[in-house]
């Protein structure tokens, strides 16, 4: 689509399209809140066009998100997650993805979905900033910071503050499109 105004960090593939399609809209999906949980997690350290690239790995992978096949891999079947060059290929956010599955099934039990327990820390509805720039882009907030908390009690890992923010924006928990982005309306 050209002729249109998007945030500065979309300029080409496959960020263009994330952003465009997917990036700021409000997820309620339990699986699909576990692959963003699992994906934000993978990118510590790295860049997000890095695990963009490796989506299609993970989704391989960890056969389609579905935490309750997920909680279940022994040691065996977490080696062979690291063969495979699909993923980022490091030992403790292979770990981190089965426990954060069985953790995340915990609160689909506790509080009947993940879905109702993540989406109560903005009360159920999207925050919606007016960013004029990338520099105003926090990178984390009072809720993130919150969340990190309360998820790190739950047994979650690779659940900081950084990331939890950037999970609120994918999942649209946030709405962090810039106000001269055409998709900050939209959302």
């Amino acid at each position: 689509m050209e002729g249109i105004t998007r945030c500065n960090w979309a300029v080409s593939e496959p960020n263009t399209t994330y952003h465009d399609q997917e990036w700021g809209v409000p997820e309620h999906d339990d699986r699909r809140l576990f692959e963003m949980l699992t994906l934000e997690g993978a990118q510590a350290g790295l860049s997000w066009t890095t695990i963009l690239n490796r989506r299609e790995g993970y989704r391989r992978a960890f056969e389609g998100f579905d935490p309750s096949t997920v909680a279940r891999y022994g040691k065996e079947k977490q080696a062979a997650l690291m063969l495979d060059p699909g993923i980022i290929r490091n030992r403790l956010k292979v770990e981190s993805t089965v426990s954060n599955a069985q953790a995340f099934l915990e609160v689909q039990d506790k509080y009947g979905s993940f879905d109702a327990y993540i989406w109560e820390f903005v009360d159920g509805k999207p925050v919606v900033n007016s960013l004029q720039s990338m520099s105003e882009l926090p990178a984390t907030s009072e809720i993130s910071d919150k969340m990190s908390k309360e998820l790190k009690k739950l047994g979650f890992r690779f659940v900081g503050s950084t990331i939890c923010y950037s999970f609120m924006q994918a999942t649209g928990m946030v709405n962090d499109h810039l106000v001269s982005c055409f998709r900050h309306e939209l959302v």
